[in-house]
């Protein structure tokens, strides 16, 4: 069976539709593709802020905070003791 020989003028529509179902079948996939990068891009960021806080030094405001923080739980220790029955010697 002979085989046909592609007319020049059907050629380039043949190419160009061939290019649109291409470029068609990949739009969704490139979408999704964005989103993910998208979204990784805005998990990293995060990931590096708080790499950055945990590793840049206390602040005198931090220590103060930390400071105050210590004698509060120190008020309550205290209070919780105080409410202990007293400890029985043992002989």
């Amino acid at each position: 069976m002979p085989r046909r020989r592609a007319n020049p003028k059907e050629l380039p529509d043949a190419v160009r539709e061939a290019v649109e179902r291409t470029v068609q079948a990949t739009v969704g996939s490139a979408e999704r593709t964005r989103d993910t990068v998208d979204e990784l891009v805005k998990g990293s960021r995060k990931a590096v802020a708080g790499a950055i806080d945990e590793r840049r030094p206390a602040t005198h405001d931090d220590i103060r905070d930390i400071k105050a923080e210590l004698r509060a739980i120190g008020r309550r220790l205290d209070a919780i003791e105080e409410r202990l029955p007293a400890r029985r010697k043992r002989s």
